[in-house]
């Protein structure tokens, strides 16, 4: 590159909240297009282990067999170890059909309602062949001592369901059963500047009005001084109200808003198949694969057969 210029740039994490299944964090020091590929990743490429194949031997259900089969390969399975097991596609101990220990999980499920008292079927009563691969358990919100499975189909008296089903190791992006990201979001952070001089010309009650154009509760009276305060500029949602607001009173200039454009708010929640930390580590170490697998070599020939004129230029050609 010219003049010794470097065009790296090295992103930087903070981490502002963190539980098993939420993670908020920033990013700084890079743009959009890092952001953008980090957040797809999550959502779509980092792999879990979900229900496949369905065989059922007995359904007197209400619910039909494929139902029930859509209903199983939604139900979140642990996945902390999808990164190390194989794609069924690509495993060669069983030849691809995808029915072994290294790249499938084994589960069967039996129940039968034999009182007049309507039975639930739960994700509970999905029995694993391996503890590690097993359904998420979710606390009642009303009771969060009491764990509860998701409710597959009811039975009544007399209905039966009987079926084995394999779970297989997949990515969002062949099926959402696979993603293990609920919502995955960003926001540029917002930079708010309060014209301080044009602010006094207003009147107490302009400026309420003014702070309450705001949908969320971004700006503030301060109740000492009677200033308007930025309180929590994060809130603002680029909606431009209050620069409408400015400018319907003959103010414009009052506030500035602009977006940083090299931070970013992510917002990461997890299905419970791995914990968000995790979910957030796995996309950065998948992103790495990739970059990895399109960085060029010097000495790579079909590299220009293969990208043509890109080939060319990343190698200064």
């Amino acid at each position: 590159m010219d003049g010794g210029m470097s065009y790296q740039r090295f992103p930087k994490v903070k981490i502002r909240e963190m539980k098993d299944d939420m993670v908020k964090f920033e990013l700084r020091e890079t743009d959009a297009s890092v952001a953008n590929a980090l957040r797809r990743v999550m959502i779509a490429e980092v792999p879990t282990v979900a229900i496949d194949l369905v065989e059922i031997e007995v359904n007197s259900s209400v619910l039909n067999d494929e139902f029930i089969a859509h209903r199983l390969g939604l139900i979140p399975l642990t996945s902390d170890r999808a990164m190390s097991m194989r794609f069924s596609r690509d495993c060669d101990a069983c030849d691809g059909d995808g029915q072994c220990e290294f790249c499938s999980v084994e589960f069967h499920l039996r129940a039968k309602c034999l009182t007049d008292q309507t039975l639930d079927v739960t994700s509970k009563d999905l029995y694993s062949s391996d503890h590690t691969v097993v359904p998420v358990e979710f606390s009642d919100p009303n009771d969060p001592g009491e764990q509860r499975g998701i409710i597959i189909v009811k039975l009544r008296r007399g209905q039966e369901l009987r079926l084995r089903a394999i779970a297989r190791k997949g990515i969002g992006k062949d099926h959402a059963k696979w993603s293990p990201a609920a919502t995955v979001t960003f926001m540029y952070e917002p930079m708010i500047r309060i014209n301080e001089d044009l602010m006094d010309t207003l009147s107490l009650e302009e400026k309420r009005t003014w702070i309450e154009s705001s949908p969320t509760k971004v700006f503030d009276l301060d109740p000492v001084t009677q200033q308007v305060v930025v309180v929590e500029p994060e809130l603002y949602t680029y909606d431009d109200e209050v620069i409408k607001k400015a400018d319907a009173m003959g103010k414009s200039g009052l506030v500035e808003i602009e977006a940083k454009e090299d931070s970013f708010i992510f917002t990461v929640e997890s299905t419970g198949a791995i914990k968000a930390s995790q979910l957030v580590l796995n996309a950065i170490e998948i992103l790495k694969q990739k970059l990895d697998a399109v960085r060029l070599s010097d000495d790579t020939v079909e590299a220009d057969d293969q990208f043509g004129e890109l080939g060319a230029h990343l190698r200064g050609g």
